[in-house]
C-alpha cells in the first residue's frame, strides 16, 4: 500500500510556518505549533506552562519556555525536541505532549533497547561527504528512519570542493529515492546557508544527522553564526571524523527555526521501521507484486519479476541485496524488542503480584 507523502515530504510552504509579518511569540520561537496547542487549553497553560527539551544529560532534561530555562530531574520519558506541560511543583510528573514525529533506532550494544534520537523534527538533513565516508547502504538506513518517522529527508553532500568530480556521488545519492532531494555544497562556504534556506524557516525544526566529521556542526554554525559550536576536521588516512559534538543539542536561530546538532552515528540499526524500509525500496516492493508467487524470495523462483528486472538491466542486483539485508535486520530487531517488551511486562506483573501477596500476608 502506497503511503500519502504529501503531509511530510515537502518543503514547508509560507502558510505552514509562523506568520513572517509579525514578531514570533516566545513559544513560536521555540517551535510551538498548532498540533501542540490542540492538546492543551488556556487553563492548563496557565498552571503548567509549555517547555521544550533542548538537551538530555545524565543529570536531567534542559527545558526552555516563555521566560523559563531550567533542568528537570530525570523522570519524564522525553527526548530532545519534546514538548512538556511543566509541573513546577513536581517537574518529574510533567506531561509529555503527543509527538508529531519521532526519530529512533536500536541502541548500540547488545541490550535490546530503543534509543530515542529526537522528537518533533520537520526536516532531517542526512549529511555525508564526497569521500571515503560516502556509503549508499548507510544513507538508505537514514532515509528509511526518516520515512518511518514521517520526517522530510534531505541528503546533503559536503566537501564537494575537495572532490575532483562530485557528479558520481550526486548520482548515487539521487538513485536512493525519487522522493528525496540531494543538496551538494561546501559546508564552509557562504553559499551553504542559502542552499538550505528553503527548509530553514520560522516555526520549523531541522536536524543534522550523519557520521562524525562530515560537517554537521559546521553547517549548524553556518546557519547561526553566533552559535558557540566547536568544529574539527577529518583524519586524512580514512576520511573519518573526530567526535566534535558529544550530545544532541537543539539551538534556535533568530528567524525562529530550531536546529538540532547531533554526535556522529556510525552504527545505525533500525527497529519498528518496516514502513520506512518499504518506502526506500518502494520500486522493488512494487515490482515484487508482479512475481508469480506471493512469498517469492527473489532468489531464482520461476516467474520472479525482480530477477527478470535484474536480467534486463532495469534493477541493480546490489540494491536488491541491500533491501533483503535491511528488511531482515529490521524484522529481527523488531521481533527481539517485542520479546523484550513482553518479558519486561511479564516480570512487572510478577513483581506487582508478589508485592500484593506480601502486603496481604501482613494483615
Amino acid at each position: 500500500m502506497t503511503r500519502d507523502y504529501s503531509q511530510f515530504l515537502s518543503t514547508p510552504a509560507p502558510e505552514d510556518t509562523a506568520d513572517s509579518t509579525r514578531p514570533l511569540s516566545a513559544l513560536e520561537h521555540l517551535g510551538w505549533q498548532g498540533v501542540f496547542s490542540q492538546q492543551t487549553d488556556l487553563d492548563e497553560m496557565a498552571s503548567h506552562p509549555p517547555v521544550r527539551i533542548t538537551e538530555v544529560n545524565r543529570n536531567g532534561l534542559r527545558a526552555m519556555g516563555d521566560g523559563i530555562d531550567m533542568v528537570i530531574p530525570p523522570g519524564p520519558e522525553a527526548t530532545v525536541g519534546d514538548w512538556l506541560m511543566l509541573d513546577s511543583e513536581l517537574p518529574t510528573h510533567s506531561r509529555v505532549l503527543e509527538r508529531k514525529s519521532l526519530i529512533r533506532r536500536r541502541a548500540p550494544g547488545k541490550d535490546r533497547k530503543v534509543q530515542l534520537i529526537a522528537a518533533n523534527i520537520d526536516t532531517m538533513f542526512v549529511v555525508t561527504s564526497c569521500n571515503a565516508d560516502f556509503n549508499v547502504a548507510r544513507l538508505e538506513r537514514f532515509i528509511a528512519m526518516a520515512f518511518d518517522a514521517e520526517v522530510t529527508p534531505v541528503i546533503v553532500l559536503t566537501k564537494i570542493d575537495l572532490c575532483e568530480d562530485p557528479a558520481e556521488y550526486i548520482s548515487q545519492a539521487k538513485s536512493i529515492s525519487d522522493l528525496v532531494e540531494v543538496v551538494p555544497l561546501n559546508a564552509k562556504s557562504a553559499a551553504a546557508r542559502e542552499a538550505l534556506a528553503p527548509w530553514v524557516r520560522a516555526g520549523q525544526t531541522i536536524a543534522f544527522l550523519g557520521t562524525s566529521g562530515v560537517g554537521k556542526s559546521t553547517l549548524t554554525k553556518a546557519l547561526g553564526e553566533d552559535l558557540d559550536i566547536a568544529t574539527q576536521g577529518i583524519r586524512e588516512d580514512d576520511a573519518r571524523g573526530r567526535h566534535t559534538t558529544t550530545r544532541r543539542q537543539l539551538y534556535f536561530l533568530d528567524n525562529g527555526c530550531g536546529v538540532l546538532d547531533t554526535p556522529g552515528m556510525r552504527e545505525l540499526q533500525l527497529t519498528d521501521a518496516a514502513s520506512g524500509v518499504g518506502d526506500v525500496f518502494a520500486d522493488l516492493e512494487e515490482l515484487a507484486t508482479q512475481c508469480r508467487f506471493r512469498n517469492c524470495a527473489h532468489e531464482g523462483e520461476p516467474g520472479c519479476a525482480v530477477q527478470a528486472g535484474i536480467a534486463a538491466g532495469e534493477v541493480d542486483a546490489s540494491r536488491l541485496d541491500r533491501w533483503r539485508k535491511l528488511a531482515a535486520e529490521e524484522a529481527f530487531n523488531s521481533a527481539s524488542l517485542a520479546q523484550k517488551r513482553a518479558k519486561d511486562k511479564s516480570f512487572g506483573k510478577m513483581v506487582k503480584t508478589a508485592k500484593t501477596i506480601k502486603k496481604r500476608s501482613r494483615k
